[in-house]
């Protein structure tokens, strides 16, 4: 099975402790968010975890713990966008966050991180100029050290309203002029363009718009087979295979103004006082009125040899 980390937070960036104590026990507690009473146990054992899927916006605290992740499958996006501190104040140096990329590159194998450019919007500061040229400068800098970059452009969620009022939708003459570029460009450093969400409008200019977190994406990571069930996707645009999330949402302290899974800045910060590193459970402890249910777990990793053609 694949555990996820990162669609809730950013366990490598603010929880990098508490997960490997997680992973030295072997095992996590998750509460439901719509259901918070309702507890899932998964185990974090090798032998039913196929693959850990990270999504973070600054790995290097986890880098110090990585030999405790050699056991699993690894693979993890990193999103690298050109926007500043009144955008994501605290999000770090994008040159240092590159060094980290590339040195996790060096470690897991370029297989086996992805880097993310999104969301993409535009502004005054951030026109679609401003975008072709930044992308090409941070592509440069990362040509050989992964294969894939994903893209998407600017979901205008109710948070994402609340939170940045001022965001626009991309209208669709933009994001043809930003796709092609960035897909020609991407080209051009030996990567591959991925959309997420954004349908079939950037395939006719090259862009992979099959999905970004696959199981043909993992399985590249793996160098292997997975007999993976397959699922409904959460939204008929997304063919993602989003596995199992460890994380709590209103947990993320980037504070980036486009983030869908912040209430808002106070309610981070409330959560974050109940955070304890030794607990099973990311924020809090266990409570009388809790039901905990063990997640059945098994490996779709296929063992079988198979011949390639």
């Amino acid at each position: 099975m694949i555990i996820q980390t990162g669609m809730r937070t950013d366990i490598p960036a603010f929880y990098p402790v508490w997960f490997a104590n997680r992973i030295r026990e072997g095992f996590v507690y998750v509460r439901n968010p719509y259901d918070p009473v309702s507890v899932t146990k998964y185990r974090l054992s090798p032998e039913v975890v196929d693959l850990l899927d990270f999504c973070t916006k600054n790995p290097g605290p986890m880098l110090p713990y990585l030999d405790l992740l050699e056991p699993y499958g690894q693979y993890w996006f990193v999103t690298i966008t050109p926007y500043g501190r009144e955008i994501e104040p605290n999000v770090p140096d994008k040159e240092i966050v590159i060094e980290d990329f590339k040195r996790l590159s060096s470690i897991v194998g370029v297989d086996s991180v992805g880097w993310r450019y999104d969301p993409i919007f535009i502004t005054e500061n951030y026109s679609v100029k401003r975008h072709i040229s930044d992308f090409e400068q941070m592509a440069a800098k990362l040509s050989g050290y992964t294969k894939t970059c994903v893209i998407s452009f600017i979901d205008l969620y109710q948070k994402v309203r609340r939170n940045f009022p001022e965001v626009r939708r991309v209208e669709q003459k933009d994001r043809i002029r930003i796709g092609k570029a960035l897909i020609e460009t991407a080209r051009k450093y030996g990567m591959t363009i991925k959309t997420c969400a954004e349908g079939e409008e950037l395939a006719p200019y090259g862009a992979d718009c099959s999905g970004c977190m696959t199981i043909e994406t993992y399985e590249k990571a793996l160098h292997g087979h997975l007999n993976a069930p397959r699922k409904k996707p959460l939204r008929s645009e997304c063919a993602c295979c989003l596995g199992s999330d460890i994380g709590q949402y209103d947990t993320c302290g980037h504070f980036c103004r486009y983030c869908y899974a912040n209430t808002d800045i106070e309610a981070v910060r409330r959560n974050q006082k109940l955070h304890d590193p030794s607990s099973p459970f990311l924020i809090g402890k266990l409570e009388p009125e809790d039901q905990v249910h063990e997640a059945k777990q098994q490996s779709w990793l296929d063992h079988q040899l198979r011949l390639e053609l």
